[in-house]
């Protein structure tokens, strides 16, 4: 576990923490001829050498980081508008928490057992992610197309955010739910009661605070339904 978070640090501290935005935009620019790359380069070096204390029992995975470094952001650099930089991101941690990985593996006698991802456990909280997320956000729409405010315009808002919004409540009911924080769920509506506020005083008539009320409530008790079942399920399954 120690050598985890060390090599998650020197991750952190390294591409985080030590690495300016200036740097990144010069990067792009510049690629490889950008003196930054290079220096991000080493600075990660150093971090880990401190990190480890320089003790040589960890040569082989500060040189392993520190090569794999360098061939996962040249690869990061050419990929540049070539591909979505959202998912380019992405790829780029998901690459260095993989290197990561092996590196562990490498020091560490760990074994993997894939039989448990098929576990009744397991299943069962996928199952409940996807229900708190994709089939809650299907169920909401096929519900509220029932009703249409037509006085409310959403021309000036982001694309897709109430379905998103819905998504990541319904997801911190669910935690809360699990790690039973029953408090938390009530500090949460009372915390986007109070970000609704401005819509709901705008509204010239019942429809749009009847219309956000209704969405509301069925997005929590869809979340509520589906974190106590998963709750009582789970510990069916355990006892």
């Amino acid at each position: 576990m120690m050598l985890v978070l060390q090599l998650l640090l020197a991750h952190v501290i390294g591409d985080f923490l030590l690495q300016p935005h200036q740097w990144v935009l010069h990067k792009r620019k510049d690629k490889l001829k950008s003196p930054y790359f290079y220096v991000h380069i080493l600075i990660h070096a150093l971090v880990l050498f401190i990190i480890f204390q320089f003790q040589l029992k960890y040569w082989l995975a500060i040189v392993i980081s520190i090569i794999s470094h360098f061939i996962i952001d040249y690869f990061k650099l050419l990929l540049e508008n070539k591909i979505n930089e959202k998912a380019l991101f992405l790829l780029d941690q998901a690459a260095h928490i993989l290197i990561i990985g092996w590196i562990v593996l490498i020091y560490q006698n760990i074994e993997i057992n894939l039989d448990n991802l098929w576990r009744p456990q397991t299943l069962l909280f996928v199952l409940a992610v996807l229900c708190i997320t994709t089939v809650s956000s299907v169920l909401m729409k096929i519900i509220m197309n029932s009703w249409s405010i037509e006085e409310d315009d959403y021309s000036d808002s982001l694309k897709n955010a109430g379905k998103y919004i819905g998504i990541l409540e319904r997801l911190f009911v669910f935690l809360f739910i699990i790690l039973n924080q029953w408090q938390a769920i009530g500090f949460l509506i009372a915390a986007k009661s109070v970000f609704r506020f401005g819509d709901l005083s705008r509204s010239k008539d019942r429809k749009l605070t009847e219309y956000i009320l209704i969405g509301t409530l069925l997005s929590f008790g869809l979340a509520l339904a589906i974190g106590l079942g998963y709750v009582y399920l789970s510990k069916t399954m355990a006892s």
